[in-house]
């Protein structure tokens, strides 16, 4: 589900990187948010990782390149752990240190425990900055200069982020519910019923607009990746929690809005097929130019 769908007036909205309550809220329920939270297509890995440069084996007959990724808010390492089977050398930066905790236990170099706009990178370069369901929680100004900073040249940054298609029944109960128990919080899910991507355009316009005020970078561009998944009741009720409207609510009204999404689910059936999209927005850094 979007986390903040552009509709209201509301500042966080339109800046959610200052909203800070919510964006360290995910490390409330670490283990949850790593088995509940979709993955990435692996058509938009591929591709990213077939973009840059790639600096560990260059020139070297039948060895391919490793792409050395940085992995921007990397939470429990879901989007580092699929570059990492799409052989690509990964490290991350993590605000939140129970979300970095579980993934350095489950195999990812998390390099700091820091916003990305704070982290001291020490002269660190990479092939590819990328952010999985994370780049609106960074200044999108602030986090392209810094990502210009680390990237070599022709080096990529990517932002990307999972946008459901939600069945209008699940996506009407859930506004509903949500507006009822938490009237003067800063989401409208009614843009879950808006078609995807509708509900992240104004997120990756954001992004684009930092890149290009930032400089050092080629002119953003906008890739797209349909999928679909099928959720169980149990299994969507399990990764609501996970998201930051929900990380923010009280137990008794967390549980008013799973019981009533939960029975729209089972008035359907028990289950329902969910459209995604995947939205990257997505830019090279500029070659050096000769001096």
């Amino acid at each position: 589900m979007p986390t903040l769908p552009p509709e209201r007036s509301h500042p966080s909205e339109h800046e959610p990187h200052r909203y800070r309550q919510a964006a360290e809220s995910f490390g409330s329920d670490a283990e949850r948010y790593d088995r509940a939270r979709p993955r990435y297509p692996e058509a938009m890995v591929e591709r990213i990782a077939a973009a840059g440069p790639g600096v560990d084996a260059p020139d070297v007959p039948g060895v391919p390149n490793v792409l050395d990724v940085l992995d921007v808010g990397c939470g429990t390492g879901i989007a580092a752990r699929q570059f990492q089977a799409a052989g690509c050398k990964v490290v991350g930066v993590e605000p939140d240190a129970r979300m970095a905790d579980l993934a350095r236990r489950l195999g990812l170099e998390v390099v700091d425990v820091a916003t990305f706009e704070a982290w001291d990178p020490d002269g660190r370069r990479f092939d590819a900055v990328v952010a999985g369901q994370a780049w609106h929680w960074i200044d999108p100004v602030a986090g392209a200069a810094k990502a210009a900073q680390v990237l070599r040249p022709g080096g990529r940054l990517a932002a990307f982020w999972n946008v459901p298609r939600l069945p209008p029944a699940v996506a009407e109960a859930f506004a509903s519910v949500y507006e009822r128990v938490a009237p003067d919080a800063p989401f409208n899910f009614q843009a879950l019923t808006k078609p995807a991507p509708d509900g992240y355009q104004a997120l990756s316009a954001q992004a684009a607009d930092g890149i290009r005020k930032a400089g050092g970078f080629g002119e953003p561009e906008l890739w797209r990746f349909d999928w679909e998944w099928s959720y169980t009741r149990d299994a969507w009720l399990d990764q609501m929690p996970t998201h930051g409207a929900l990380t923010q609510l009280p137990p008794d009204k967390l549980a008013e809005v799973l019981e009533y999404v939960g029975a729209s689910i089972d008035a359907m059936g028990g289950g329902f097929t969910m459209p995604y999209v995947t939205v990257a927005v997505t830019a090279a850094r500029a070659e050096a130019r000769p001096v």
